[in-house]
């Protein structure tokens, strides 16, 4: 990822400096637009613009060739990290990146931090008490893994743009006065706690997307039906149980949903 920012920003500083007749060419064009361009580029009479699109159509390739490499990458570590440990990556924003991050933070044995407590403190997820007087405050904790801290605000970030009942507390702590850095040091104390458990005591009733994909079909009940008693949209619970991505919340609320409609039909079955 950081070879390909590398390359765009070359990329981006040589169109800068390159003659006008090429910038005009490519100024009013998307930057996919630009590089699609770029790699068809040919031969040109004039000698410093031949060279400034050789340069523009070798960075083009590499920033292609970055991007197929980075995509296959990031579905063999998201294989990986659902192999490890499906509870933490199926929690509310955890992707592969930020999954795989606190494993290797975790390590092998996790059970080795003997609380929640400790491993938020591994993860410089439990703020200092900076209170004076009156008010009751807490600062930043700068210790502990800093790159487990940023997997943790990660989630917190996407916690807070999509999940209803962070938005709920972020709006209710807001209207207690507190500051949003300090609900977010808040959160990432709470989704510590929450990453803790996947880690060391995960669900074992966690149904995988082949048994939800089976289960739905027995009933002959389609997405939509299902995402509409839930709440959630047809892409979503799809991708679920393709195994493309992991959700823990919808996952059980699927199944339990699943198997409440498949009670009633037993019943009559029964009774007839």
């Amino acid at each position: 990822v950081k070879d390909r920012t590398r390359a765009t920003n070359q990329f981006k500083a040589l169109l800068v400096t390159s003659p006008e007749s090429l910038r005009s060419s490519l100024r009013s064009l998307s930057f996919s637009a630009q590089l699609q361009r770029a790699r068809r580029f040919g031969d040109h009479p004039q000698p410093v613009e031949r060279e400034v699109r050789l340069a523009l159509k070798e960075l083009s390739r590499r920033i292609s060739f970055l991007d197929d490499q980075t995509a296959r990458i990031e579905v063999r570590i998201g294989e990986l990290a659902a192999q490890a440990s499906p509870a933490l990556i199926g929690l509310c924003g955890v992707g592969p990146h930020v999954a795989a991050q606190l494993l290797a933070t975790a390590g092998d044995n996790a059970e080795r931090m003997h609380s929640e407590a400790a491993f938020a403190m591994l993860c410089a997820a439990c703020p200092i008490p900076a209170s004076s007087g009156k008010t009751t405050r807490h600062r930043l904790n700068r210790g502990g893994d800093r790159r487990a801290n940023n997997a943790l605000f990660t989630i917190v970030l996407v916690r807070m743009r999509h999940d209803p009942a962070t938005r709920a507390y972020v709006k209710r702590r807001t209207a207690e006065g507190k500051g949003r850095m300090e609900i977010m040091r808040c959160l990432k104390r709470y989704v510590a706690r929450e990453v803790y458990q996947a880690l060391t005591n995960p669900p074992e009733d966690l149904p995988t997307g082949a048994e939800l994909l089976a289960l739905r079909q027995d009933q002959g009940l389609t997405q939509g039906a299902v995402c509409n008693a839930l709440g959630a949209t047809p892409i979503r619970l799809s991708r679920v149980e393709r195994g493309l991505v992991h959700d823990t919340r919808l996952a059980r609320r699927a199944r339990t949903w699943l198997l409440e409609q498949a009670t009633p039909a037993l019943s009559q079955v029964v009774e007839g």
